[in-house]
């Protein structure tokens, strides 16, 4: 077999190795990797903190927006009732539903994500564990912020969508908006980050011969749910900033009477909104893999489909935005498209089900509260997917569009494909963080209930829709025939909120935390996250040679114990972990990591005061918030990147890594290139825009006449490249001086500047209240701003680590990673000013 890095797979044959290891690293492991006590918590990065953290806040958001669900259901109890006011239920219904998808839904999947893969990878933690901290902070903050909103009366009422033109400035005149824009706007931030830790940690830092074909299912959920997150979530971070741009400037992005539309809003939103169902869903679709095979005892029936049907689940998402539209008056053939589009989404969940169903059967299950939950969830998720099919029919969504047979065709989906399989992964993979299990018997009556209510809530909810009752309504009119399933609805949610209720009397009674006197493997698991395991995750990183090593190996436990695999200690006296390649896993170098820090806490509270303060119109504490979190960032970053004595070490068995290596093949490098691609996708929908309105409303449009400014900007942005490549050629000569390779990178972030400059002084006349064309203009130069502020700021990093002597030759992470920045955006700047200035008409 051909090796992908050139390192000999070999080597990796003579593992486990005899004998024992020299007495006390254990201890020095323990020392290393030990968490901050008191209030110095507050610093810790460790995953297996972050990730119980990531989760609690998670599930605190899921108890708060069902909450309010139950004020809404006691709401449409009855005719006429009184129990909230209509502006109240607004902002009820609106925060129910944005709070369950934006602070729920997602992070939950994130936050096991943490949690869960290091140990799934036998990885010591994810590559970026001061990433995982900031992304979760930032998300704490903002979410309780964002959620305390609802107590001063200034919560969002325009639902969880935020359909202009009901969110404009017109109808929407207060700061209850704003919160939307400007505080999911933020979490998305958040979002994005930790998709960007699961990408580089799934694809970096798997243990040596996982393989991809030997990766846990649930990996391979994860990788596509962050890959996923990387297209989708930029299309709603262009979405808010328009919005939030035409409320503050009046610039009219989906204002139709000035060549807007507010159909882009829903482009964009939907774009986003409805991966978002598989984004949901796929992590919990992992979950249920893994957990079916191990509560059967066998081998998952169809690996190699299931990873296919992942695949093309998120492949064939993204062509299903628009059948949320199909009443906007879409042209037949768009309609056609995305019709078929959202019945041929069914046939990769499809092969997943019959995955399960057949693993099940090859088996023998066992009557346990996971097991339940799985069976539970399957049959509600297959209920739900059966009325999406109803609804991907055109005539019939005329028909139930904006009904409450929406309303319970998205919770079938949701809760059977999701929250289900998510309290069968609380009781399975409790043992991992508690030192005493949950309860069987009361998690049988959580089950129940639940099921029950979840049933008795939803299932009467298609027959109101059906009987015509729209949803978003606060009340409805005695004698219409829908007191009696109104009233059905709300005592199941009352059941079903009973079933919650009863498990977190069970999760008090029962939950101590842990990070290595655990409950355990209660119910025989057999990859790699039940191997013995302490605040540095496994004593020795194994070698995989199947997909379920604990079954195959049934030493393999005491072997990583004893450590007798790779890295049994700490070579560098530091913390590590071994990054291997992509596709076959081999060994490449070993990556120093990050201890406890106080600056990803800061910058996050920082980034949190910047939006929230915006929200409330408080613009100097904001800029000075704003200001705090930049120097907050860089001193976190400082000591990230620091070359140390150990060259190379020896991580077991003679196989010899360094320490620090740079260009394409590092976590690093990794990472900038996905964090481009986001930045990209916010472009594509950009120009997706620009193209989209022009397409509505063509006569609101004008050919631009200042073409001849197009010699100046592209000639700065062709500097910027040429000199930022000839900086990279420079660092890599050693004879070149100490600053030559950083002063080209300077010289070329201030040739990109110059021709940002030149683009906007282009546009100096420019009005952009007039027309979406204008505004759209004045956006793209507001987007390259931001990315040229930036390259500024990047460049004044580098001369500071420059002037510190830590630009180390023949490459540099830091100068990599600013390099890969500058190219992207002079390449973005160059397209932006072609499309502007040349558009219509131009050419």
């Amino acid at each position: 077999m051909t090796s992908e890095t050139g390192f000999d797979p070999k080597l990796l044959d003579q593992f486990p190795l005899p004998g024992k290891r020299p007495a006390g690293e254990v201890e020095e492991l323990e020392r290393i990797w030990a968490a901050p006590r008191g209030w110095r918590l507050l610093t810790v990065v460790n995953n297996n903190y972050i990730g119980v953290f990531y989760v609690g806040a998670a599930f605190l958001f899921f108890i708060l927006a069902g909450a309010l669900a139950l004020f809404i259901r006691t709401q449409l109890a009855l005719p006429l009732m009184g129990v909230l006011p209509q502006e109240t239920y607004n902002q009820f219904f609106t925060m129910h539903g944005t709070v369950m998808m934006f602070l729920f839904a997602v992070p939950i999947m994130e936050a096991i994500g943490v949690m869960l893969l290091p140990q799934m990878l036998a990885a010591r933690d994810l590559p970026f564990p001061r990433l995982s901290a900031y992304a979760f902070w930032a998300y704490l903050v903002g979410g309780l912020c964002f959620f305390a909103s609802i107590f001063f009366g200034v919560a969002p009422n325009g639902g969880w969508f935020m359909y202009p033109p009901l969110t404009s400035i017109t109808y929407s005149p207060g700061i209850n908006a704003d919160f939307w824009l400007l505080g999911i706007g933020f979490i998305e931030i958040s979002a994005i980050a930790g998709a960007i830790e699961i990408l580089v940690g799934v694809l970096k830092t798997r243990a040596p011969g996982m393989t991809l074909a030997r990766m846990p299912m649930f990996a391979w959920a994860m990788l596509v749910f962050a890959a996923m997150i990387i297209i989708a979530f930029p299309a709603v971070i262009l979405a808010t900033f328009l919005l939030e741009l035409e409320r503050a400037l009046n610039w009219p992005f989906f204002d139709a009477t000035r060549g807007g539309d507010p159909l882009l809003w829903q482009h964009l939103f939907w774009f986003f909104g409805h991966p978002e169902v598989y984004i949901i869903f796929l992590p919990a679709a992992g979950l249920v893999s893994m957990m079916v095979a191990a509560l059967s005892r066998t081998e998952l029936v169809g690996y190699h489909l299931v990873v296919l049907a992942l695949l093309a689940t998120g492949f064939i998402s993204f062509g299903v935005w628009a059948h949320h539209m199909f009443t906007t008056g879409m042209p037949t053939l768009s309609v056609g498209f995305f019709s078929a589009a959202s019945m041929a989404v069914s046939v990769p969940a499809g092969i997943q089900v019959f995955a399960w169903i057949a693993t099940l059967a090859n088996g023998r299950p066992r009557y346990n509260t996971p097991t339940l939950f799985l069976v539970g969830g399957l049959v509600i998720f297959v209920m739900g997917g059966l009325t999406g099919v109803m609804v991907a029919m055109v005539p019939f969504d005329w028909q139930v569009h904006d009904t409450h047979f929406i309303v319970a065709h998205l919770h079938y989906v949701l809760i059977g494909g999701a929250v289900f399989p998510l309290f069968a992964g609380f009781y399975f993979w409790f043992g991992m963080t508690s030192r005493r299990p949950l309860s069987e018997r009361l998690g049988k009556w959580v089950f129940w209930l639940m099921f029950a209510g979840m049933h008795l809530t939803f299932l009467p909810m298609h027959l109101t829709g059906f009987m015509g009752m729209p949803r978003r309504v606060y009340t409805y009119l005695p004698g219409s025939n829908l007191e009696a399933t109104n009233l059905l609805s709300t005592v199941g949610a009352f059941v079903l909120a009973s079933g919650v209720a009863l498990f977190l009397y069970d999760l008090a009674r029962n939950f101590r935390f842990t990070a290595d006197d655990d409950a355990g493997n209660i119910y025989g698991g057999g990859t790699l996250e039940w191997l013995p395991t302490g605040l540095y995750s496994t004593r020795s990183i194994p070698v995989v040679r199947s997909r379920q090593p604990l079954w195959d190996d049934p030493s393999i436990c005491d072997d990583v114990a004893e450590g007798r695999y790779l890295l049994p200690n700490a070579p560098t006296g530091l913390r590590e972990t071994i990054i291997t390649s992509p596709l076959r896993a081999e060994p490449q170098y070993l990556q120093i990591m990050p201890g406890p820090s106080v600056w990803p806490l800061l910058a996050a509270l920082f980034t949190a005061g910047f939006f929230l303060l915006l929200t409330v119109q408080a613009y100097t504490p904001a800029v000075i918030s704003g200001i705090l979190a930049i120097p907050s960032v860089l001193r976190w970053l400082w000591e990230t990147d620091r070359p140390i004595a150990v060259k190379q070490a020896d991580i077991g068995g003679g196989i010899i890594l360094p320490t620090y290596v740079t260009g394409p093949s590092t976590h690093g490098w990794w990472a900038t290139v996905i964090l481009l691609i986001v930045i990209l996708m916010i472009f594509v929908m950009a120009v997706f825009s620009f193209v989209f309105l022009y397409g509505l409303h063509p006569s609101y449009w004008t050919a631009p006449d200042n073409q001849w400014w197009l010699l100046p900007i592209l000639g700065g942005y062709g500097a910027a490249i040429g000199l930022a490549l000839l900086g990279r050629w420079l660092l890599a000569r050693e004879k070149s001086t100490h600053w030559s390779p950083t002063s080209q990178l300077i010289f070329a972030g201030l040739a990109a500047s110059a021709a940002f400059a030149f683009d906007w002084m282009s546009w100096t006349d420019l009005d952009p209240e007039l027309s979406g064309q204008k505004a759209l203009i004045m956006a793209f130069l507001a987007l390259q701003g931001m990315l040229i502020a930036i390259v500024l700021l990047m460049i004044f990093y580098l001369a500071l680590r420059t002037a510190r002597g830590l630009v180390t030759r023949p490459r540099n992470v830091t100068f990599d990673v600013i390099f890969l920045f500058i190219l992207y955006t002079s390449g973005q700047g160059a397209i932006s000013a072609l499309l502007t200035h040349l558009f219509p008409g131009g050419i």
